[in-house]
């Protein structure tokens, strides 16, 4: 497929020359006369490359490098003119331009750089196609459910979405914060840059501190060389700090300040690095109250809580149980490769019960009935806990069963023990003892 190069001249003669020339070395060319059609081309053409000329009939050429760069962010544009001056050159790449040469002088130079422009244009076009998948992947309509609850949740995070506004998101575990903060970065102007997630329950106070911050070599012991902390890693992105409320009084003082000066202090560093970040915590706390009654520095809270959404339990949204299940059923059903439908008797466990893990709970129950069931998912493919006893279990003893279920989830993981381990909630050194045990 030819790369499309527009060329922007109200010249008729130099425009037909250049189109001639730039066409001569495999390129498709498409011409216009002035800015007005050239922002046209460029919104119903994949184009590349601009070449446009500094003096248009309809407006400057070296401030339409700003509107060419704000319709499609990943094409060059090289500025052409009859006579240069400075500021011009100075301010047409101040405005986004790849290039800005004049006219005759520099005429042996325009294949060169068309040819570097391509290039360059190509791989952001890439990058750009990539960004836009992880953002597909990642947005609102990846939310599952059309409850109230969950579509109140997701108007009020697209409204926060296109601003800079901290955002709070309370709800119990499993109810999809990250989901929501993901959909929130990717749907902002900084969907190109790092959406950073980190869980504060997962470190110590002082491991959490350096995850955040990062240090420089000999702040402690084992420190050998600088290390960047996820602040930095987030810079033009987003950070997203979940089980906010597990954080150390001492941390939430540092964190207070990133919030307010967008600055921060390395570990075992004299000088405060600046960041450009957009914060979004999460807390399944109430943490207003624990605010104040001291346990959570009131001064942050405010700060955080700039933009609060509630995310709504499972419990309050017994509507989007059925499309969740079905969801995950196809999703984990294709997986394992064998096609798997729901029993109505399954369903309706589903719909009776009290989920305390929410959406996280649910997502494993039918990842574990997957693994259990042959073409149906039927009540003896629940846990205990749905007050389901198997059918077939009466008549085998506790090692047969848990043989065959062992079997059942090596055989879905492909004989990943790493995975098998992980599901069946257990050591990797354990599930290998059992296997060994068991001949499997």
């Amino acid at each position: 497929m030819q790369t499309t190069i527009l060329i922007i001249d109200d010249e008729k003669k130099l425009n037909d020359l250049l189109s001639r020339i730039i066409g001569l070395e495999g390129f498709r060319v498409v011409q216009a006369f002035n800015g007005k059609e050239g922002i046209k081309l460029l919104e119903t053409e994949d184009v590349l490359v601009v070449l446009s000329d500094v003096k248009l009939p309809d407006v400057n050429g070296v401030d339409l490098v700003k509107t060419i760069k704000s319709k499609k962010p990943y094409a060059e544009v090289i500025n052409l003119t009859a006579y240069g001056t400075i500021n011009d050159g100075v301010q047409s790449i101040k405005n986004g331009a790849f290039n800005y040469i004049v006219k005759g002088d520099d005429n042996d130079k325009i294949i060169p750089l068309l040819n570097q422009a391509v290039e360059k244009a190509q791989l952001q076009q890439n990058a750009f196609n990539a960004g836009k998948k992880v953002a597909g992947k990642f947005s609102f309509t990846q939310i599952i459910g059309q409850s109230q609850p969950v579509l109140d949740a997701v108007n009020l995070a697209r409204r926060v979405a296109s601003t800079d506004t901290t955002v709070l998101l309370l709800g119990e575990t499993g109810t999809g914060k990250e989901i929501f903060a993901s959909a929130i970065h990717y749907e902002s102007q900084r969907r190109q840059m790092p959406f950073v997630a980190v869980n504060c329950s997962s470190f110590t106070g002082e491991l959490l501190e350096s995850e955040l911050f990062g240090y420089k070599a000999g702040a402690f012991t084992g420190a050998l060389k600088d290390k960047k902390g996820l602040f930095e890693e987030a810079h033009h992105g987003s950070i997203f700090l979940d089980e906010i409320g597990e954080m150390s009084l001492e941390l939430q003082a540092k964190l207070l300040r990133v919030l307010e000066s967008k600055t921060f202090i390395k570990l075992g560093d004299t000088q405060t690095t600046k960041v450009n970040i957009r914060i979004m915590a999460a807390t399944n706390r109430d943490l207003q109250k624990e605010a104040e009654e001291g346990k959570f520095r009131l001064d942050l809270f405010y700060r955080l809580s700039v933009f609060t959404i509630s995310l709504p339990s499972l419990n309050e949204r017994k509507g989007d149980i059925e499309t969740l299940a079905k969801y995950y059923l196809k999703q984990f059903a294709d997986k394992a490769g064998k096609p798997v439908k729901m029993s109505d008797e399954f369903l309706s466990l589903l719909n009776k019960h009290q989920w305390k893990g929410n959406i996280r709970e649910l997502k494993n129950i039918i990842e574990r009935a997957v693994i259990l069931a042959d073409d149906e998912l039927t009540p003896a493919a629940l846990p205990p806990q749905f007050n389901n006893q198997n059918a077939d279990s009466n008549s085998l003893d506790l090692q047969s069963i848990e043989k065959q279920h062992i079997s059942k989830v090596l055989a879905y993981t492909k004989g990943n023990k790493t995975e098998t381990a992980r599901l069946l909630g257990i050591g990797l050194t354990t599930l290998y003892r059992k296997i060994d045990e068991y001949g499997l």
